[in-house]
């Protein structure tokens, strides 16, 4: 089992701040608080401000959810955690649970005695969640506390503060289409489900339907900002007006209307006086915004984000440039791993930190480069074992021969957004390691080449991927594909290919991740990530499209573990990674492409 990496001094913050909140508990009357990783925005990514589980516990990841109760903490996670989690939290006072074995209210409803008070922000979670949790609790009798104030936000000194960088306003070349056109394609919804506003409150949809790009989160160019649209295609954005850039009103068009965030609750109980109509999505709209409706008096009409569908069927200008971002973004990653090989060749086992520089560096001179699309892992070893590992979150550690190196990285360009992983033998791979990378290869080609019908979602095709890893025992505890934005998330909604059986089908246009991977605790990690586009056969049937660029490791693959079919993807793919990488690169790196796309 790991142990906590923290130092004495670390682990006594982290104790205090526990006994803060247990203090504002006792003067609340509360017997337990729940803090979740999410803010307002119930985004995966949150600006430093809104880090409110990073400040309380230590732990970093993207998903998780603290409950602390008079006499303990327990810190729920799910499997891409479960080791970091131990790594970053102490040990004492703290329990950890998973998250989807152990359902956190429901062994909050066992935990707790018959009449208990347990407070929420109910800014930080869904409507959905919220209603599920009261109905829950209630069946024993305890009460769901909504407070006005979150305890964390009185307590956090020294509060790190809000982004002042303007926003950005994406030019036509990059979006294909106007804000006006956008948002008149999503206000069709509204008329057909009779709702008069729609609450907008996913970042990415905001950003995509006014053609504007923000800095106000690290990796994720979106705004900070609330939007109300009407049926009519007129919205108004609530954020600060400050970070409007000259421009703004002529770019998005008519019928924007601009007001500050704290302007928000006034609004939504005047439209609720008028007995509005009001579309929300109870899964993805925090829950104050939706229950403020409510109870001044609007009608809820309960309905996916409008904007999410348009948003994730690309058009025609944002497969261009996504194609095109890819392109370049496959001869950096090439030219690094070429560095990488030289490096090791030469004795040089440089440490993780180094090595994500260094691919940042190769990607920073790119066209249209804005920024990393997410903290790129760069995994060592055991470290890979971490399907979510950072180097940032302690010592990083050094390459060592005979082990495997992962990396698994993404940038944000003005045309289009990447996520690549690639896992690479240090020195000379064991049998082992090339059995397990070729099963997990094998599941990358199985879902790459699948051909399915209309109205198929991703949770049909997921265990394509897994087949081979089942086959010998085998599994991994994430999803095998996500989808990406175009120069947006790169996990966006609603499409994905995992267990979960989303109801989403996939549709010509969306852009998805093929990811499937195996990890070793303590020993090791693989993945094979690209990037897929759903696209229409001749036939009427769908495919995927590769459309990521970057030779796989050609000696961790094992021949006996494939198929000749197999055996001729991976010489095809390798064959169309060196026609379209070569042209941009030369000397030494494009020797190296010329040999790690040889034929097997």
């Amino acid at each position: 089992m790991n142990v906590c990496s923290l130092n004495n001094s670390e682990v006594d913050l982290i104790n205090m701040r526990i006994t803060l909140i247990r203090e504002e508990l006792k003067n609340r009357n509360l017997d337990a608080f729940i803090v979740p990783r999410a803010d307002e925005y119930l985004g995966e990514y949150v600006p430093a401000k809104n880090e409110r589980l990073k400040w309380l516990t230590g732990f970093s990841g993207s998903a998780g959810l603290c409950i602390v109760l008079k006499r303990k903490t327990v810190l729920f996670v799910d499997g891409r955690y479960t080791i970091q989690v131990r790594q970053q939290v102490p040990d004492d006072g703290f329990e950890f649970k998973h998250i989807i074995k152990d359902h956190p209210i429901a062994w909050l409803s066992e935990t707790l005695m018959s009449e208990s008070r347990v407070g929420i922000d109910p800014r930080l979670h869904s409507l959905s969640w919220f209603q599920e949790t009261k109905d829950i609790l209630s069946q024993k009798k305890i009460e769901l506390i909504e407070l006005t104030e979150n305890p964390i936000d009185s307590k956090w000194k020294n509060r790190p503060e809000e982004s002042k960088e303007k926003y950005t306003l994406l030019d036509k070349i990059y979006t294909g289409t106007t804000s006006e056109k956008k948002r008149h394609l999503a206000s069709i919804e509204l008329k057909t489900k009779k709702a008069e506003f729609a609450l907008i409150t996913q970042l990415d949809s905001i950003a995509w339907i006014l053609n504007i790009r923000g800095k106000d989160i690290p990796r994720l160019p979106v705004l900070l900002a609330f939007g109300i649209l009407k049926n009519t295609g007129e919205m108004i954005l609530f954020t600060d007006p400050e970070k409007l850039p000259e421009g703004f009103h002529k770019h998005v068009g008519k019928g924007v209307k601009v007001k500050p965030l704290k302007k928000l609750e006034l609004t939504l109980k005047k439209l609720a006086k008028k007995g509005a109509n009001v579309m929300a999505d109870p899964k993805t709209s925090n829950a104050w915004c939706q229950l403020t409706c409510l109870r001044s008096g609007s009608t809820l009409i309960a309905s996916p984000d409008p904007v999410a569908l348009p948003k994730a069927i690309k058009n025609k200008t944002e497969l261009k440039g996504i194609r095109n971002c890819h392109i370049r973004d496959g001869a950096a990653l090439t030219g690094f791993l070429s560095w990488i090989s030289r490096e090791v060749n030469k004795g040089h086992l440089h440490d993780e930190k180094l090595l994500s520089d260094k691919l940042l560096s190769h990607r920073k001179p790119l066209k249209n480069f804005q920024d990393l699309s997410f903290d790129t892992i760069s995994a060592a070893g055991k470290n890979a074992a971490l399907a979510h590992y950072n180097h940032l979150n302690g010592k990083p550690s050094v390459l060592e021969l005979d082990s495997l190196y992962l990396v698994d990285s993404g940038a944000q360009y003005l045309d289009g957004t990447t996520d690549v992983t690639r896992t690479i033998g240090i020195g000379t791979p064991s049998e082992e390691h090339k059995k397990m990378f070729s099963l997990v290869l094998k599941g990358h080609i199985a879902l790459a080449t699948a051909v399915f019908p209309k109205g198929t979602t991703g949770g049909h095709l997921d265990a394509l991927a897994r087949q081979f890893l089942w086959k010998e025992g085998f599994d991994y505890d994430h999803g095998t594909g996500h989808g990406v934005g175009a120069f947006l998330s790169v996990h966006e909604g609603p499409q994905n290919i995992s267990k979960s059986m989303s109801a989403q089908p996939l549709i010509p246009g969306m852009v998805l991740s093929n990811e499937p991977g195996y990890y070793k605790e303590k020993e090791y990690g693989i993945r094979c990530e690209n990037l897929i586009v759903v696209i229409e056969e001749k036939n009427k049937m769908l495919s995927f499209e590769t459309i990521t660029f970057a030779p796989f490791d050609k000696n961790l693959i094992d021949r006996k573990f494939l198929s000749e079919k197999e055996i001729d993807w991976i010489n095809t793919y390798h064959q169309h990674v060196r026609e379209k990488l070569s042209a941009h690169l030369n000397g030494s790196d494009l020797e190296w492409l010329n040999n790690a796309t040889q034929t097997i």
